[in-house]
């Protein structure tokens, strides 16, 4: 490989994100929709080679070992941009096929965004096709001679959440820079790629005993056969990853963020709760007085609490999560239920099981994946639902305009194993727009639809105990 300044085996977290996303969760997308000719592609080139020579890491190809079994990234010093180009015929055409399967007015920024979800560059490593393979895959999509759709795919062992809204940001501030109208702000990711998570955690932070991780896993695979999932549509067909969008005014939001700060609660308090009453209601058909107990996951990006602490710009895979359990009897409030949410996720994370729990979160994940029988009809469900601790905050409306940026959508998929819906939530310019991912065909659109209809509902009308 040109260029090659070193390689480095994956650490454990890195590692289970291979398995898993080969089998269908974590390939991350940004999606963006251009008011630009898609005659700018020169652009676009410059702008990722800049973004390359800040993060060696978009540089990685991922190889896999098949005598010991393990990944290994290679990283280049010499920034090698490719783009893969659809003009505006062969886009239309996809559009046209998509927007008929989907049976929807979907936008072309959100099709494509799906399309780019599923796309299959990381398949069973069994096959072999990782030795050498990128992780980093950029396409550009002409919409006609003037507008476009820039698409960002990127493996989950090099990108989380933070990562992604990093690079959107930094994305638009060299384009700003390029075009004269802006200066770069400096960024810090000194050692960026060089290890994962697990060697940073501080020190005495993930410790527990050998009775402890055996005991830990157990009551994860226990309690997993206990939680309740949605209605499954279609067990047998082969699963992709879609999306729904779940978007609120800048009053609504506002009331929302309200009733969070007077309750000492962050916002994935509300958005949990409102799913589990909206996801509980379609339980009550046939006695009203059933529990049911559901799992919620918390995602935690870590990079503050590592030692040393590593910037948001400091590109990886440096999430957590916390597994709780909820039971839920169809009366719940939702504030009250959002408290306790956060609550028991605050006195989890203050006794640092988002460290002292990760080999055994990152095992059980392995095991869902090798033996989906262990999972309800083999669904790989994991939990009812997956948010942020931490919602994206995103004000850069003035320089999206700037740059030509009419829409985006980020988020990764999830239909491997994971949550029935994985909640993206931004705080776009004042107004809560969340990518609720899903898999189908095990959930169908119509359903996904009216769950996220239901949650807007249910936050609506808990305005008034805001």
């Amino acid at each position: 490989m040109t260029g090659t300044s070193r390689a480095r085996a994956l650490s454990n977290t890195e590692q289970m994100w291979c398995h898993v996303v080969s089998s269908g969760t974590g390939s991350a997308v940004l999606a963006l929709q251009m008011d630009r000719s898609p005659s700018e592609i020169s652009l676009l080139h410059n702008v990722l080679q800049k973004l390359q020579k800040s993060h060696p890491l978009l540089l990685s190809k991922l190889h896999y070992n098949p005598t010991t079994k393990e990944f290994s990234f290679l990283t280049s010093t010499t920034p090698q941009v490719h783009i893969q180009k659809h003009d505006v015929e062969s886009t239309s055409k996809l559009l046209k096929t998509l927007s008929a399967e989907q049976n929807s007015n979907l936008s072309p920024c959100h099709l494509l965004m799906e399309q780019e979800l599923n796309c299959k560059n990381w398949i069973d490593p069994k096959s072999f096709p990782c030795n050498g393979i990128d992780l980093l895959f950029v396409s550009m999509y002409a919409l006609s001679d003037t507008k476009s759709v820039i698409a960002l795919r990127l493996h989950a062992s090099i990108s989380d959440r933070t990562t992604a809204v990093s690079l959107l940001r930094e994305l638009m501030e060299i384009v700003e820079e390029i075009e004269g109208g802006g200066t770069r702000k400096g960024i810090t990711n000194d050692g960026e790629g060089n290890s994962g998570i697990e060697s940073l955690v501080p020190s005495g932070m993930a410790k527990k005993t050998l009775w402890g991780h055996g005991k830990d896993m157990l009551s994860y695979s226990f309690n997993s056969f206990k939680l309740t999932n949605l209605r499954f549509k279609n067990t047998k067909w082969p699963r992709k990853s879609e999306v729904v969008r779940l978007q609120m005014r800048t009053q609504h939001t506002a009331r929302i963020l309200a009733g969070c700060k007077s309750r000492g609660i962050k916002l994935f308090g509300p958005l949990a709760a409102a799913a589990l009453i909206a996801a509980h209601s379609t339980k009550l058909d046939s006695d009203q007085l059933t529990k049911k107990k559901y799992g919620v996951a918390t995602l935690i990006d870590c990079r503050l609490l590592l030692e040393p602490a590593l910037s948001t710009h400091h590109f990886g895979f440096f999430h957590t999560a916390i597994l709780n359990t909820h039971t839920l009897k169809g009366t719940e409030n939702l504030w009250d239920l959002a408290e306790k949410i956060y609550t028991d996720f605050a006195r989890d994370k203050k006794s640092n099981k988002h460290f002292s729990d990760l080999t055994d979160i990152n095992f059980l994940m392995g095991k869902a994946i090798e033996n989906p029988s262990l999972t309800a009809s083999s669904s790989l469900r994991t939990s009812l639902i997956a948010v942020f601790e931490d919602p994206v905050i995103d004000d850069s409306k003035p320089m999206q305009q700037k740059i030509g940026v009419e829409d985006y959508i980020g988020c990764a998929s999830a239909h491997g194993a994971g949550p029935s819906i994985a909640l993206f939530d931004t705080i776009r310019n004042g107004e809560l727009d969340c990518a609720c991912v899903y898999p189908s065909p095990l959930h169908s659109r119509e359903q996904i639809n009216e769950l996220v209809d239901h949650m807007r509902r249910i936050l609506v009308d808990g305005f008034g105990s805001a």
